[in-house]
């Protein structure tokens, strides 16, 4: 059996490939939970709020959004930042 010599070229270059495979592999699978951008009729839905409590979240700078043409859309993981954000820790006193 003939045998090969790897350089640290070779490992630098596996690491390389190894690392854009995961980077696709996590990228498909993020992209199979939520989408990306959603659309006000998702965001309400998602966020069980009428469409005036979501112009108030978008007007007063809670909400991030985009506009393009007549269309507004939220950004999945700002959303998601926006709800972390907000929690709201009880502490109860014994």
């Amino acid at each position: 059996m003939p045998t090969s010599i790897i350089t640290t070229d070779d490992l630098r270059e596996f690491k390389m490939e190894l690392l854009d495979d995961i980077k696709n592999l996590l990228a498909k699978q993020a992209s199979g939970k939520i989408k990306k951008y959603l659309k006000s009729s998702e965001v309400m839905e998602l966020l069980q709020v009428s469409p005036g409590t979501l112009q108030n979240l978008r007007v007063n700078g809670t909400l991030p959004y985009t506009k393009v043409g007549g269309i507004i859309y939220y950004d999945a993981e700002e959303i998601q930042n926006v709800m972390t954000e907000n929690r709201v820790h009880h502490k109860f006193d014994s």
